[in-house]
């Protein structure tokens, strides 16, 4: 008999169960890749909507020799500073007014979204999504071609486009979390993570190669693409293992995510039912194993149980302090992003395409960040302390950015990635992993719908910091840079206030442990 060859052996060499999950985690990834892949072309952009003005002489120039031309192709803005209405002097202010009106629509969004997302089928829920996404993101980018002028087309088509994103968040969360239990999960979700930074990545050198020929196409090419997504997401996501007959995710070790929100429990896990006569109580069967993830999810546990209220969800242990604490990281984060070319622009003269290239840096940062974060957490049982380690370095870190880009290329490149490390990787952790701790919380009896929802006020009070951010700093930027880092660093520094109370929790339960173990 032959021998088999060797690609054959290693597709046999893993178990149908494991392929399926292979897909669905490499599916999700790109699903929500395109959602960030379709927010990036905005900060990509505003280089190009609002120029340095050329002086009143070259203007008076410039305008006598349009008049003695005939129209050409690309539209003439008479001012020469941009794109009306965004040449004016107070350009700051309206650029931040668009990142606002999406990140406002997104945060209040972001909670009804999580309590449609669970009383409908994913698939469908997503698909919509991503079709409108697609239309709205290709809109903004319409009025290059059809010369539209006015603030508030703009606006309104980044509102819309901000309500309807609402609907990826919690749906890949809630799949995601279906398919993989809870050993590793720290790892496996800041890996799947990157897709943030992916889409960062990918949507700025989409809209880049554009920029400066027709930035409209910055915005329709992305539309285009989260359009296609949604199709593909209609014809091949699968909620739940149980759906295509694969088997329960097996139990992973005894070990414990409390994120400093739950009593701390001794395990021994030589103490069983068998051992001492009694059935193991409901508790400590969670703790013990997470193939619960597979089996509530289909009879009654996925169709029969209730869905959780929003004050059902806010009383789980950790999910208030968790909330609290992302809305001051995701504020630091979304203001890297729709900031940080413009930024990038001013203090290294750079145009354009190549500031928007080396924005990435700081996406390419934040996948290390995440999946450093996510195998830290895993490594020491303590998801709080993680985040509290991580944003107690990215405050002094954002003022040496702040300072040493200054100094040259080189410098902030390096300052690039290390910050987007320290900045994205508790951003990260927060929404992966103890969103999904806390949406399988033992508290919840078994509910599997509720996943949905918490994962949504998480976000959803992120995304509050998220819409405040990039407003302030569009306020704060005409006085100078280095106020806009003095915010982000003070919102860093409150974001580790919140998780005190939770860290100090962990810490106890692992001297608690310790204790127990020396005697």
């Amino acid at each position: 008999m032959a021998q088999l060859p060797p690609g054959i052996r290693f597709i046999t060499s893993f178990s149908r169960d494991q392929w399926y999950r292979a897909f669905i985690f490499s599916l999700t990834f790109l699903l929500y890749a395109s959602f960030h892949l379709s927010r990036k072309p905005i900060s990509i952009v505003k280089g190009e909507l609002h120029k340095h003005c050329a002086s009143q002489v070259e203007l008076d120039s410039y305008k006598e020799y349009a008049a003695q031309i005939q129209p050409v192709k690309k539209p003439f803005n008479a001012s020469q500073c941009g794109w009306e209405p965004f040449d004016k002097s107070n350009y700051k202010q309206l650029l931040g007014a668009l990142d606002y009106s999406f990140l406002c629509a997104y945060a209040v969004g972001m909670y009804l979204s999580g309590l449609i997302g669970e009383r409908l089928p994913i698939r469908y829920y997503l698909t919509g999504g991503m079709l409108a996404s697609g239309l709205f993101t290709a809109m903004f980018g319409l009025g290059y071609f059809y010369n539209v002028h006015n603030l508030w087309f703009y606006i309104m088509a980044q509102i819309a486009n901000g309500l309807v994103q609402t609907t990826g968040w919690p749906s890949v969360v809630t799949c995601i979390g279906n398919w993989f239990g809870k050993g590793r999960r720290g790892l496996i979700m800041g890996v799947w993570n990157s897709h943030t930074s992916v889409g960062n990545i990918l949507g700025s050198l989409i809209a880049a190669y554009w920029v400066s020929t027709c930035w409209g196409l910055s915005f329709v090419v992305p539309g285009v693409i989260v359009a296609l997504m949604g199709v593909v997401c209609f014809l091949f996501l699968i909620e739940h293992p149980k759906d295509v007959s694969c088997s329960c995710t097996p139990s992973s070790s005894s070990k414990t995510f409390l994120n400093g929100a739950s009593r701390c429990r001794i395990q021994m896990p030589t103490l069983n039912a068998k051992e001492n006569g009694k059935p193991q109580d409901a508790e400590m069967q969670h703790l013990l194993t997470d193939s619960e993830n597979c089996t509530l999810a289909t009879g009654e546990g996925r169709h029969g149980t209730s869905a959780i209220s929003f004050l059902g969800a806010l009383r789980i242990p950790g999910v208030v302090e968790f909330s609290l604490c992302l809305l001051f990281a995701k504020l630091v984060s979304y203001t890297f992003l729709f900031w940080l070319p413009l930024y990038i622009t001013n203090v290294e003269h750079l145009d354009a395409k190549r500031a928007g290239d080396l924005s990435t840096l700081f996406d390419v940062g934040g996948i290390f960040g995440g999946i450093l974060a996510g195998l830290i957490s895993d490594r020491l049982e303590k998801r709080a302390s993680t985040c509290g380690m991580m944003l107690l370095l990215a405050a002094p870190t954002l003022y040496m950015f702040s300072a040493v880009s200054k100094m040259g290329l080189e410098a902030t490149v390096v300052m690039l990635l290390i910050s987007g490390a320290l900045v994205n990787g508790p951003y990260a952790l927060i929404t992966t992993a103890v969103s999904a701790d806390l949406g399988t919380h033992k508290s919840l009896k078994g509910n599997a719908r509720a996943l949905s929802t918490v994962t949504a006020i998480i976000d959803g009070t992120g995304s509050v910091g998220a819409a405040l951010g990039p407003l302030l700093a569009g306020l704060i930027s005409p006085s100078g840079w280095n106020n806009v880092f003095y915010m982000l660093m003070v919102a860093d520094a409150c974001a580790l206030l919140l998780l005190l109370r939770l860290i100090q929790k962990e810490l106890q339960c692992h001297a608690d442990h310790t204790l127990f173990k020396e005697h």
